[in-house]
């Protein structure tokens, strides 16, 4: 029996192939032309039959020399413009008044009968065995052809006798297209790139790889597998070889046609030169076909989740995506949506988009950029949706405006459009940062504020309610890490027919995970040089009496981390590991020219820490360029009088205006500070390094870290080093998305219910103010000043309560009626709870109404009331600083807890809790404590095992820099 030998694979493939449209026979070999490396037969039997009038002009004008005139044109025109070309344009020959078609492709409207006959006839075959090469008598296994061109060639090995890695070592190493030595010959034609076949696959029963173009033993192949339980590979398969879906769907006839006529893409360089071919990997292929096959069994109106990983190469996927919306026709031979609208900041994608589509119908000008460069954006994007463009780019500063004009399109015009969000970029500033207020919970305003990033995601969650007018949108959101909230709002339910709960929880339409990616070599894992530090320190008094007044325990707390965190001692201590531990690991990879970041908590740390650094990298002589980054301007009065920028010559001063990500990528920077910025979206493969100085929980820390994933050339190694964070939460957030993101359970639609419930039971206000408020915003006839006098009378009562509870506190004080004072601040934490919820209400209503029809006037009136009252009610600050003049740090120890690696796949990851009512509880009353007996617990808590080494020493008041002398601290880094 011979059933295990790779010759039997060769057969089970060329038999299913022969069974299902393509042209097969055992002898096709001995036929085919290797010093062309064209199949003539079905090149000449192709032209007879689809275009017999330029054949006949062709035998006219060359007689019998007619076939061997359009074989070696056909030829030279692959030489001259690339294989994929010629397929796409034909050739032209004297004596023709029209290029001679080489292949017809399926156009986007439905064909006429012409068309339909052409593209039956299109002559697909398989042939085993081609000996190709004009210097040796090699063969290759299979090579397939379209109308007697050459587009693919297939190494097979049978996992009974070889691996998928052996018919990759036959291609880097017998199939190179540049014979050895040079100069012994002309190249191999069928391998040889961009004229010969356009991708090249290595199969065996159980994997697929692929490559667009052999370059020798430097040729780099790609896994196209379908993935296994979210990994690598292929799932068993119960009728055959689990690689079967490359024979029996990709090269299926319709598919093949379609990869090669719409996905393959020739990517040029600026001489206009092929420098690439991009073939889909199969994730890519999945993705975009199901999307499309989903829009037009659904019609417009639906929203799609993709979850792809870093490394999945979403900018073609998203390239494909709008290309193919914008061409979408329905069964009428309607166009489906007229304009397709991209949120991206993603720099390539534009050029990509316009490449790409010009590469399809040689069309230029189909694409338009958003950047109100000309005039405003409004103005671009009203002339850009009504002037036929079928993709409109823009960032995510121009996505409220882009919106808006797609939604009054399509409410006023019936239009319909396609929006493509990609999350991985994101923002600080503009009317899309003020929108996004509503929606952020307590924690990511406090980003915000600080100069933090948002996503597409969190701004899709407000500007998308789910109005009458979004009939006609298709939302398609891209993410790698998304939310809860996204889920419940792009995710599909298993059964759509019955709501989201229990076995019924939305989920991601298309999935490429984290560990697919790793495990797949496209990006890498981060946690497996994973070092935590444990900080330790001691407090004192500097010899003074603490207060006796007691303060708010939580905020003391606060304080004096803070104040720890900026301490010089503490920051120059970090320095040190950093920049010591970069010059000995991660300065000598890549050559010498990997990167690290740094993560600190906030924009005055950044500040702080980049003189801090560059400080200590002069004093030594080390070599090594910095840069910091953060959003607007800093003020610290302990670094200098004037407000700080990204662009100031004390932290920046060889930056001179340019962008930052542009500049980090140039020789002369190597350590890059972050603060609330480039945690997302920023991509620089050079990154080996992070050391990590921020609390880092959940989504963040995976987006942050991830910033490490990108592979290049010769990246085996990152590190990472944290300050701050444990292990062990590191490790499960990773884990919640490194196969698929699930959820645990979805929001309660009665959060809204319990919320109102709880604001009316106030008192502050009753239905009439509600119902007078309401009147005057709905009304288009109402001016701002009716709207002033319809809310003045419940906002100028709340506040002259504020004030007179305020100044009952001051008495009671003064009177030291302990009893009264209680219940004047309970009174006070009422009010400040009421001005919380109103905010909370917001957050709550725009997230449910989205998700859940309420069908309730009365809740929809509540929420118009409560935006408009909520910026009235300036109660003004509500906490009294902690007084720490007299705090002084007296010992502080960084201690290296050893590296590990933290093994992403041993366990499942926590499913996403769904979005909860954020606040809305009782006022609670703020715990009291002593500052002595807080500072005391303290250092309990931060208690180390400190040495002579670890106190700090003062010389006439200035600490002794003894990071000079801590060789320890040196060699644990």
């Amino acid at each position: 029996m011979s059933l295990h030998r790779e010759v039997e694979f060769e057969n089970d493939i060329c038999r299913h192939l022969a069974a299902h449209g393509w042209l097969y026979n055992p002898a096709d070999a001995a036929t085919y032309d290797r010093k062309r490396a064209l199949f003539p037969t079905d090149v000449l039997a192709w032209v007879r039959e689809t275009q017999p009038k330029a054949w006949e002009g062709l035998t006219k004008s060359h007689g019998t020399a007619a076939e061997a005139v359009l074989l070696d044109r056909i030829r030279k025109q692959m030489d001259d413009r690339g294989t994929l070309d010629v397929l796409r344009f034909g050739v032209e020959l004297l004596g023709l008044r029209q290029p001679l078609g080489l292949a017809q492709f399926k156009p986007a409207l439905s064909m006429n009968p012409d068309l339909q006959a052409r593209y039956a006839a299109n002559r697909l075959r398989v042939v085993r065995q081609v000996r190709y090469s004009s210097h040796n008598e090699n063969s290759i296994d299979l090579v397939l052809f379209l109308n007697g061109i050459p587009v693919a060639t297939a190494e097979l090995k049978s996992d009974f006798t070889q691996s998928v890695d052996d018919a990759v070592d036959q291609y880097r190493f017998d199939r190179n297209p540049k014979p050895k030595p040079k100069g012994q010959g002309a190249a191999e034609p069928l391998l040889d790139f961009p004229r010969g076949a356009l991708v090249h696959f290595a199969v065996s029963n159980s994997s697929v790889r692929m490559t667009t173009r052999l370059q020798g033993d430097g040729t780099t192949f790609l896994p196209f597998d379908k993935g296994d339980e979210g990994g690598a590979g292929n799932p068993p398969n119960p009728h055959g070889h689990r690689t079967a879906y490359l024979w029996e769907e990709v090269w299926a006839r319709d598919s093949w046609l379609e990869i090669l006529g719409r996905y393959v893409v020739a990517k040029r360089d600026g001489r206009k030169r092929i420098g690439a071919i991009v073939f889909p990997r199969y994730h890519q292929l999945d993705a975009t076909r199901r999307l499309i096959g989903a829009v037009l069994a659904e019609g417009p109106g639906r929203k799609y989740l993709i979850q792809h990983s870093a490394g999945s190469g979403k900018t073609n996927s998203i390239a494909w995506s709008a290309h193919f919306l914008a061409d979408l026709h329905d069964a009428d031979h309607r166009k489906l949506f007229d304009s397709v609208l991209v949120v991206s900041d993603r720099t390539v994608l534009d050029a990509q988009l316009q490449d790409a589509i010009f590469a399809f119908e040689r069309t230029a000008g189909v694409v338009a950029t958003i950047t109100g460069e000309r005039q405003s954006k409004s103005g671009e994007l009203a002339r850009a949706l009504s002037g036929g463009k079928k993709i409109v780019v823009c960032t995510i500063q121009t996505f409220p405006f882009a919106l808006k004009a797609v939604q009054e399109l399509a409410a006023t015009q019936g239009k319909r459009f396609a929006v493509i969000a990609d999350e991985a970029h994101s923002s600080q500033t503009g009317e899309a940062a003020s929108k996004l207020k509503q929606v952020l919970s307590a924690e990511e305003l406090m980003e915000l504020a600080d100069g933090g990033e948002f996503g597409t995601e969190d701004l899709l969650a407000i500007q998308m309610a789910a109005r009458a007018s979004d009939a006609g949108i298709t939302y398609v959101a891209f993410t790698a890490t998304p939310k809860p909230k996204t889920l419940e709002l792009f995710g599909r339910r298993p059964d759509p027919s019955q709501p989201a709960g229990e076995g019924n929880l939305p989920a991601a339409f298309h999935v490429y995970g984290m560990r697919q990616a790793i495990e797949e070599g496209f990006i890498l894992d981060v946690l497996r040089n994973y070092t935590p530090y444990k900080l330790a320190f001691r407090l004192a008094s500097n010899g003074k009496e603490w207060d006796e007044k007691e303060v708010e325990r939580s905020q003391a707390v606060k304080g004096i981390l803070g104040w720890v965190r900026l301490h010089p001692y503490n920051i120059g201590r970090k320095v040190q590991v950093v920049v010591e531990h970069f010059r000995e690991n991660v300065a000598p990879l890549l050559n010498g020219q990997a990167k690290a970041m740094v993560v600190v908590g906030s924009r005055v740390e950044a500040v702080r820490w980049q003189i801090a650094i560059d400080k200590y990298i002069k004093a030594r002589g080390y070599g090594i360029g910095t840069l910091v980054a953060f959003s607007n301007e800093v003020k610290d009065k302990e670094s200098g009088l004037d407000p700080f920028t990204e662009n100031s010559k004390v932290l920046n001063p060889e930056l001179n205006g340019r962008d930052i990500r542009e500049a980090f990528a140039t020789d002369e920077y190597q350590i890059l500070l972050v603060a609330n910025k480039f945690q997302t979206g920023f991509d620089q493969p050079l990154l080996c390094g992070m050391y990590v100085d921020k609390r880092l929980a959940g989504i963040q820390a995976v987006q942050t870290l991830s910033r490490l994933n990108r592979a290049c050339p010769g990246k085996d190694t990152t590190y990472i080093l944290d300050f701050v964070n444990e292990p062990e939460e590191i490790l499960k957030a990773f884990r919640t998305y490194y196969k698929t993101a699930e959820l645990e359970a979805v929001t309660d639609p009665n959060l809204v219910y319990d919320l109102r419930a709880r604001m009316d039971a106030t008192g502050y206000y009753d239905d009439n103010e509600v119902e007078r408020v309401v009147a005057v915003e709905l009304d288009p006839r109402s001016s701002q000043g009716q709207l002033a006098a319809a809310l003045e009378p419940v906002a100028d009562r709340l506040l002259k309560r504020y004030k007179a509870l305020k100044d009952a506190i001051a008495a009671a004080q003064s009177a030291k009626d302990s009893r009264a004072e209680k219940q004047a601040k309970d009174e006070i934490a009422a009010l400040l709870l009421f001005k919380h919820n109103l905010g909370a209400f917001q957050r709550v209503y725009a997230f449910l109404s989205q998700i859940f029809d309420y069908g309730n006037t009365a809740i929809e009136k509540r929420a118009i009331f409560f935006k408009r009252l909520l910026p009235l009610l300036a109660f003004g600050r509500q906490r009294d600083g902690v007084d720490l003049s007299s705090l002084t740090l007296t010992h502080l120890s960084l201690k290296h807890r050893g590296s590990r690696n933290l093994a992403i796949g041993e366990a499942d990851g926590a499913k996403l809790k769904p979005f909860t009512a954020p606040g809305g509880g009782e006022g609670h009353d703020k715990e009291m404590a002593l500052l002595g007996e807080i500072i005391a617990k303290m250092n309990e808590l931060y208690e180390g095992n400190f040495t002579d080494g670890d106190k700090l020493v003062l010389v006439n008041g200035v600490i002794k820099e003894k990071l000079m002398e801590s060789e320890t601290l040196i060699q644990q880094a």
